[in-house]
């Protein structure tokens, strides 16, 4: 199924499917993806302060992880992969830990919503979480379903990974301003810098998975294309009729 065009309707309209999707995100992860002592919760928050997706992992002694065909440790295969030149990183790192009440919080995903880019103050919270999580070890998602704007002009990646070496080049596809990106969190105690692994992504082109990473060395492929079909079937038609097309079956087109 295409990437659809959310920027043409109402935030109120994306908002039902952002929450239907983040579920099934949620679902598919707890569904048999997740090795065992790892959990997937969808967040009591919504806005860019907090992540939509927890991903946890068991408190005590730690479960045994089998590396199944759900989890693996090769590199993924996204187009680009980003991380911070040499020396770029390490004065800038942090050790704190955040915990849950049913465990460690190793990874968060984040499908950006348009108040997430209401303004400076919003971007500006959005990216400052975003930075902390990477920097607390935690790792991190983003599935950003709108080109940049005033605020985010180079892309929200880019605004992140300024935070950890401004200035590196990088050059986003013009005709694809739509983006994934995964985030594998900084390790401080090991000098282990963050990166980054990125598909841009055009409106009517298929979701690829992304990796949601674990720890270090250890990743889930998050499908993307079948959770955000499960979420589009369950909308109500006149919906979708009026995200694909911009209007009701029983309304005019807008003028051009």
């Amino acid at each position: 199924m295409p990437m659809h065009d959310w920027k043409r309707v109402p935030p109120t309209i994306y908002h039902h499917f952002h929450q239907r999707w983040t579920v099934s995100i949620c679902d598919a992860l707890n569904a048999g993806l997740l090795p065992p002592g790892y959990s997937a919760l969808v967040d009591q928050y919504s806005s860019g302060l907090y992540p939509d997706v927890l991903a946890l992992e068991r408190r005590g002694p730690k479960p045994s992880r089998p590396r199944t065909g759900t989890t693996t440790l090769e590199s993924p295969r996204t187009r680009l992969v980003v991380q911070p030149r040499e020396g770029r990183f390490h004065e800038q790192a942090n050790r704190v830990v955040i915990h849950h009440r049913l465990g460690d919080v190793v990874c968060v995903i984040e499908v950006v919503s348009p108040g997430n880019k209401a303004g400076r103050i919003a971007v500006r919270e959005f990216v400052s979480k975003a930075v902390d999580f990477l920097r607390r070890g935690i790792n991190l998602l983003v599935i950003d379903p709108f080109p940049p704007g005033p605020q985010d002009p180079r892309s929200l990646h880019q605004l992140i990974w300024d935070e950890f070496d401004e200035g590196a080049p990088f050059e986003w596809p013009a005709d694809e301003p739509l983006l994934l990106a995964s985030y594998r969190a900084a390790v401080p105690l090991v000098e282990f810098a963050p990166q980054a692994f990125i598909e841009p992504l055009s409106v009517g082109a298929e979701l690829p998975d992304m990796p949601a990473w674990l720890d270090a060395d250890l990743y889930v492929n998050v499908p993307l294309e079948p959770t955000y079909r499960s979420a589009w079937d369950v909308c109500p038609a006149d919906f979708r009729y009026l995200v694909e097309h911009g209007k009701l079956p029983d309304e005019e087109p807008p003028p051009e």
